[in-house]
This record gives structure tokens, C-alpha cells and sequence, in this order.
């Protein structure tokens, strides 16, 4: 099974790809989409765009995001849920499955415990995808993240 992780955001949407083979994760890719800082409609085009990209040339069975949370800042909220629309629209268009978790069931799937801190889930993805180095920034370590989650939980429905 090969799951796509994503990161969702307006200036950065972290994406890794990895597959699952039995109780074996491997990396296939990870990376940033970065959007210049133009008008939204433009910024959303392009991430739509290079979601598709990644589908296409990875061809994953399934796609994984964390559920959004904000408690502060709604301006950001709506950005980053508008950049999730586009990214659930190209996996819809493509007909992928696609989950979503909440930060503790990510941190759960990946390190065990629904309270882990970042280095601890940044460790587990390391060693679990037996990367040289932590992946980063933070976006694409999220990313890999969610897409380890749902390879455990998946793994758990089959």
C-alpha cells in the first residue's frame, strides 16, 4: 500500500509518500510545496496542481491528513482550510481513499502515546522510515507522520 501524508497549508504544504509492505515502511518521497506570496486563488491553483503532481507520479492507494485545529488565529484557520479543499478535491478527482486524524492519534500510531512531544514523534518517523536524518522542516515531518498512522491503522483494519 502506498499512502500519501499531507501537511496542509497556504505557504507550505508538506507532503511524504511512503509504502507499506507487511509490517515494512519505506520512504518514497517527502517535500515541501511552497506558494509565493500572491493572490490566494493563484496559491491555491498551484498547491491543487502539485497534489495532483504527487498523485500521479506516486499513484498512492490512499491519501492521510491531521485534522485542523486552531484555537487562536481564524484568518489562518480559513486559509489553511481553504488549501485543504483543493487537496481533498485532487484526491477526490484522482479517487483516493482518504482519513484524517487528530494530532493524538498521529502522535499515537507513530510513537505509541497520544501526549507525545514533536522530538519524540520526529525520532519515531527517523527510525521507522530508517532515514540518515530528521526529516525537516516540521511540515514534511508531520506529514510522514500522518502517513505512518494510517499504514499502522490501516494495517490494523486488514
Amino acid at each position: 500500500m502506498i499512502i500519501l501524508g499531507i501537511d496542509p497549508g497556504l505557504e507550505r504544504v508538506g507532503y511524504g509518500v511512503i509504502k507499506r509492505e507487511g509490517s515494512r515502511l519505506t520512504v518514497i518521497d517527502y517535500g515541501l510545496i511552497l506558494t509565493p506570496r500572491v493572490a490566494i486563488t493563484e496559491r491555491l491553483a498551484q498547491i491543487h496542481r502539485e497534489v495532483l503532481a504527487l498523485i500521479e507520479t506516486h499513484r498512492p492507494d490512499a491519501m492521510a491528513t491531521e485534522r485542523l485545529v486552531f484555537a487562536a488565529n481564524k484568518t489562518t484557520a480559513m486559509d489553511v482550510s481553504k488549501a485543504l479543499g483543493v487537496i481533498l478535491l485532487a484526491s477526490s478527482e484522482k479517487g483516493l481513499e482518504w482519513a484524517e486524524y487528530t494530532p493524538p492519534e498521529v502522535k499515537q500510531g507513530v510513537v505509541g502515546v497520544g501526549s507525545a512531544d514533536k522530538k519524540q514523534v520526529e525520532f519515531m518517523v527517523t527510525k521507522l522510515l530508517s532515514l540518515p536524518k530528521p526529516p525537516k522542516p516540521d511540515d514534511v515531518a508531520d506529514a510522514l507522520a500522518v502517513a505512518i498512522c494510517h499504514a499502522m491503522r490501516s494495517r490494523v483494519r486488514i
